[in-house]
Parts: C-alpha cells; structure tokens; sequence
C-alpha cells in the first residue's frame, strides 16, 4: 500500500514539474517575442474605445490657476457618444471648478441630462465665459459666480444666488482645487499647505454647508477626491493629503446627512488632461503625463464626467451613499 502510494507521489511530482517546465518555455517564449516586437520600446496608450486618445501631451507650463483657452491640446470634454435621456431633468447643480477641465465637462453632461447649472470659477473669465456657452447649447441655463471658496462668506453668497436664479438646488459639486508639486518636505512653507487645505478642504466644508439649506431629500453633494488620496504621492505632500481628507469628509458627511434623504459620495481620478497640471508641472515632465498607469496615457474630462452623472442621478444611484469612486486608469 505505501509502495503505491509512492509511486503516486511521484507521478504528481513528476508531472507538476512537467507543468512547470512548459509553462517556463512559454514564458521565455512570450519575452523573447516581446522583446522582438517592441524593440526595446514602451507600448503605446490603451485604447478602450474607437476614439483614439492621446499618450503624449504638448510640452507646456500654465501660469496659476491655468486657462484651458491657452492649453496647446484641448480636453476632450463634449462626450459626443453620451447621449442624455433626462437622468437630471428639472433639477439644479453649483459646480465649483466648473470652467474648465473635469467641472466643464460635468457641467455639460448635467445639462445634457436636463439639469440647468451654476458654475463657481476663481477668475478664469473666458474658460467660464465659454462653459456657458456650451451649456446653453445643451438647452439648459448658466449662472456663473465669480469667486474664492476659500471665502465661506462668499460660497453662501453663491449658494443664495444660484437658489434665488433657478427657485431650487440639488446638486453640488465641490471640484474647485490648487495643485503644486514640492520635492521635498522642506520645500513646502506654511503659506502653500494653508493655500492648498483651505482651497481643496476648507472650501468643500464652506460649499457644503452653504448649500445644505436648499438641499431637500434626492439631492446629492459630490467631491472630487484623487488617486493621489487613495495612493498618495511623493511630490503632492500637502495636495495628497487634502485629498485623503476629502474622502473621509465624503464618507462622514454622507453618514451625517443619511436620515435626511441627501446622498454624498466622491471621484477619485487618477491622471486627467486638464489645465491643473500643466500649470504645475515642469515641460519635460508633462509631455509624459499618465503615462505611469496601466493604460499609459491621462484621461480626458469627458472619460471621467459620465461618473459624476451616475452618482448624481436618482435614478442611478438612489441606493449608494459614501463611496470613493475610483476612475483612474489602472487595474484594481
């Protein structure tokens, strides 16, 4: 009986070291073919659609707060595969950031959806000047409030007009943010981290807040966080950390606002083509934006907007509250 049971321990041996031993060939197989074919050259950008996206971005640095007007390669914001079907019909959305960038193409899907919108910009007259536009052409109106968030006197200002305007308010999404790489930690002065915390933190609490008198059961807050707040980032100390506070703001806050029908949850993206980055990295260093992600190349605005009408829509979402989403063009 031990004897055949021997002998059955080494015919599984032996044949998972035959196992071993193709898949080892196939493996340098696949190498050698690989090697062959790209010739020593990184793969170009993952196309998951028929639209081709870009994997290389002009090489350019934006003065702050960044014009996508001057931006030498447009965001793909219009979406011009999204058909809208009424999600937000009727309803009302204040959008921070909202002039360019991932708040423009929002903007634009939510009026597509029927929502008419206010747009919260920091001086950025023109990108917010042609936002408008394009919601308007959407069918829907556009308020735009020109201001600071880091001025809760002014977010409740915003808030009233946009109520005042439109009689009702139901979305809010808090997006507006400031972005400046540091190398080290002794690189970033108390002035920086208090203009990073108050813009990208403070500001979402002051909008927040300001809204909450207007919101009524269905309506929704939504904010921006960031791979950076999941993954964090060497070079994005204080930025990282605002982010990873916003995704615990998102998750508090939709528990406090639960019993009241109010849903609250977050975006995380990973690298998006808008004017934030270019106008704070270096030109040699954004000509390779996103191309560190699995699909080795940034998002564009319009690859990201479809989430923010997903959770902003009831019919969507009613049932998911709290959440940090996750668009950031790598695997899990």
């Amino acid at each position: 009986m031990a004897n055949t049971e021997n002998k059955a321990d080494a015919g599984t041996a032996s044949q998972q070291r035959e196992i071993q031993q193709r898949q080892d060939q196939a493996d340098e197989r696949a190498k050698q073919e690989k090697a062959g074919s790209q010739s020593g050259q990184r793969q170009g950008p993952v196309q998951t659609t028929e639209h081709e996206y870009p994997g290389t971005m002009p090489s350019q640095h934006l003065a702050k707060p960044g014009l996508e007007a001057q931006m030498q390669l447009k965001p793909e914001f219009l979406a011009p595969d999204y058909a809208g079907s009424g999600k937000l019909a009727g309803m009302v959305a204040l959008i921070t950031g909202g002039d360019s960038g991932i708040g423009r193409a929002v903007a634009v899907l939510y009026a597509r959806e029927g929502a008419d919108v206010a747009i919260v910009y920091l001086d950025e007259d023109q990108d917010a000047i042609d936002t408008k536009r394009y919601v308007e052409a959407e069918g829907q109106s556009c308020l735009l409030l020109r201001g600071d968030v880091r001025d809760a006197a002014f977010c409740r200002d915003a808030a009233q007009q946009t109520h005042e305007r439109f009689g009702r308010l139901d979305i809010l999404v808090n997006n507006a943010a400031f972005q400046e790489h540091a190398e080290k930690l002794t690189d970033l002065t108390e002035e920086r981290f208090d203009m990073t915390m108050k813009t990208n933190v403070y500001g979402y609490f002051h909008m927040a807040k300001a809204v909450l008198p207007f919101l009524k059961r269905g309506a929704s807050i939504i904010n921006t966080g960031s791979v950076t707040g999941l993954q964090g980032s060497s070079h994005l100390l204080d930025y990282s950390t605002t982010k990873g506070a916003i995704h615990a703001f998102t998750m508090s806050l939709a528990s406090n606002l639960l019993d009241q029908g109010i849903r609250v949850n977050a975006v995380a993206p990973g690298p998006v083509w808008t004017p934030l980055n270019p106008a704070d990295q270096s030109p040699d260093k954004i000509a390779k934006f996103g191309q560190d992600t699995d699909m080795r190349r940034a998002a564009q605005p319009q690859e990201l907007s479809p989430a923010y009408v997903f959770l902003a829509a009831p019919s969507c979402s009613s049932y998911i509250s709290g959440i940090v989403l996750p668009v950031t063009g790598s695997v899990g």
